[in-house]
């Protein structure tokens, strides 16, 4: 018998959230990559768009603001995804995927803190 292997699902990544028509936000992220379910996304502040949330830099994405829900492929245009903008939510720990630059456990921390301070809270095992 064959073994299917699932892709990851909003369900592995958002485990709790107050109501959905407060805590999502349709946003536009920005052309360049594809960004996988879970990805941990901070807001350009010239454009309004997004991207993956880097570990330094001075253009607003830096501070991890909103954790993507769907997968979405913007290597050829913006695309539109949709993301857990605030909380009261919790997502797991394990689900999220970072940018490149974010490559160790303080660098982690620090995105984790951001996403609390907007009421995304990460927890282990849920």
């Amino acid at each position: 018998m064959p073994v299917l292997t699932e892709p990851p699902s909003m369900g592995d990544v958002l485990k709790y959230e107050v109501n959905p028509n407060y805590t999502r936000e349709v946003i536009t992220l920005l052309i360049g990559t594809r960004y996988p379910v879970g990805a941990v996304l901070g807001r350009i502040t010239v454009n309004g768009k997004y991207k993956l949330a880097t570990s330094g830099g001075t253009d607003g994405a830096q501070t991890a603001s909103a954790v993507l829900l769907y997968p979405v492929d913007a290597t050829l245009a913006d695309a539109t995804g949709i993301v857990v903008a605030r909380g009261p939510s919790i997502v797991s720990r394990a689900g999220l995927a970072y940018d490149g630059t974010v490559d160790d456990s303080a660098k982690i921390t620090t995105k984790l803190g951001q996403l609390a301070a907007v009421g995304i809270i990460a927890r282990d095992g849920v």
